[in-house]
């Protein structure tokens, strides 16, 4: 049964076969023929859609939704909606003032749209909940701080860590409340979800964050449920100080070396799960390039114990149906995929594309290479880096944004030997790799490259 997989790969117990878990969040709409928004709001056409991902892509656990915005919306962020992408927070309450929200504002079961959301689980749970481990998917803490605050919490990680500290804690006690929520519809694995973790430092991270992250661990552990770890972008360095958070279970998308992290998670006894390319394979590949990259993501990690096979994050909403379904069949029939595969050389897209002549240019160019600004949080806030100081720079700078899910901004990406994403290159030069810059910071780096 595919929700024994999970669990049991999530309590660190050997499984013959690796569990499968798509993260089809808005990607679920798709199936059906609704948009991002309408599954996210009206919850017949979200549970319709859910169970057409149960049906097409035989999960061994699955997430209900993958919205990040919940919450913020939910604290007076404003969101921007999308045909086919989560919402993006598009206000944050606390820009300009620093206070800190009252106690008393955390989100109940008549909150925003909570209740159609614990609605769809319950009927989730009472219709698949038996053969498949559902995932009840949370805003992590310092990625609702960022939402509530912008841009400007990463100068305050410097400047003023204690308020930091202080806003992640209350920010917290909201991912409490909405685990108690989850919990109580039958999720069997609450995901908290911080894409903004890769953008900070380990020793930040321990200074102002770990004391909370632990205590939401802590507390879902205490309801006798199990808890898993997301994060986005190249977490590298972050993994063993998120082990320390005492999660049962890490997530981690294709900028990090699943292999090698797994070497870390293995020395204190975490599951871990990834890393499936999201838009190289899964939007632009072929069925041969997805069950290849399956393959070679198992025969690169000869321990299979404490180990889940996914996408990297939420999948596009235009992923084929065939793509995820070959993947489904790697990870359930790996001889037979060999089989497939045995003389499967991939093609890659060299799409011709210019680099700027950045010796001869007016003005200091910043180019952003980005997943997706609107639905990746790390994305978000590095091009909000540089948006928010624009006017106290236009005159020295100009910038791009370039997405990775479009096929002439990956050969660009693979022009530049741009390994992680999301970074920032200072005319061609890679100054921000996965770590989002204070505006004191980048206003430096643009000083000096005008001096070169």
């Amino acid at each position: 049964m595919g929700k024994e997989l999970v669990l049991k790969a999530m309590a660190h117990e050997k499984t013959d076969t690796l569990p499968w878990v798509p993260f089809a969040g808005v990607h679920a709409a798709k199936l059906k023929g609704y948009t991002a928004e309408q599954i996210l709001r009206e919850e017949d056409k979200l549970v319709e859609s859910l169970l057409e991902v149960s049906r097409l892509y035989e999960p061994d656990g699955m997430p209900i939704t993958f919205d990040l915005q919940m919450e913020a919306e939910i604290l007076g962020c404003e969101l921007l909606w999308a045909r086919d992408n989560p919402p993006s927070v598009r206000s944050h309450p606390l820009e300009e003032n620093k206070m800190l929200p009252c106690n008393c504002k955390i989100p109940t079961e008549e909150s925003g749209r909570i209740p159609m959301i614990l609605s769809a689980k319950r009927r989730i749970k009472a219709a698949i909940g038996n053969d498949v481990a559902l995932y009840g998917l949370i805003c992590g803490p310092f990625t609702l701080a960022s939402h509530l605050r912008g841009s400007g919490i990463f100068t305050d990680m410097l400047k003023d860590p204690q308020y930091v500290k202080e806003l992640v804690a209350y920010c917290g006690q909201v991912a409490i409340a909405m685990s108690r929520m989850y919990i109580a519809t039958g999720m069997d694995i609450i995901a908290v979800v911080d894409p903004l973790i890769s953008q900070v430092s380990p020793k930040h991270i321990e200074k102002t964050l770990s004391e909370t992250f632990t205590a939401v661990f802590d507390y879902i552990r205490a309801q006798g449920v199990l808890s898993s770890f997301f994060v986005c972008g190249d977490a590298t360095r972050q993994i063993d100080v998120m082990c320390k958070m005492n999660p049962d279970g890490i997530s981690v998308d294709e900028n990090v070396n699943l292999a090698k992290a797994k070497e870390v998670t293995d020395r204190y006894n975490i599951t871990i799960g990834g890393n499936i390319p999201l838009t190289t394979h899964m939007l632009h590949g072929t069925q041969e390039d997805n069950m290849k990259s399956v393959i070679d993501l198992m025969d690169s990690i000869p321990d299979h114990r404490n180990l889940i096979i996914s996408p990297g994050c939420d999948m596009p909403y235009d992923t084929p149906i065939e793509n995820t379904i070959a993947c489904a069949q790697a990870v359930h029939h790996p001889d037979n995929a060999r089989k497939l595969i045995a003389n499967y050389q991939a093609v890659v897209d060299d799409t011709d594309v210019e680099i700027p002549d950045y010796a001869n240019l007016d003005k200091v160019l910043i180019e952003l290479f980005l997943l997706d600004p609107e639905q990746c949080a790390a994305c978000t806030y590095m091009l909000a880096s540089v948006e928010d100081i624009y006017d106290e720079i236009k005159d020295m700078a100009d910038y791009r944004v370039y997405k990775y899910f479009r096929k002439e901004d990956i050969a660009r990406t693979r022009k530049m030997a741009i390994k992680q994403l999301p970074s920032m290159c200072i005319n061609g030069e890679q100054k921000w790799i996965s770590i989002i810059p204070s505006k004191e910071e980048l206003i430096a780096d643009i000083k000096a490259a005008m001096k070169k």
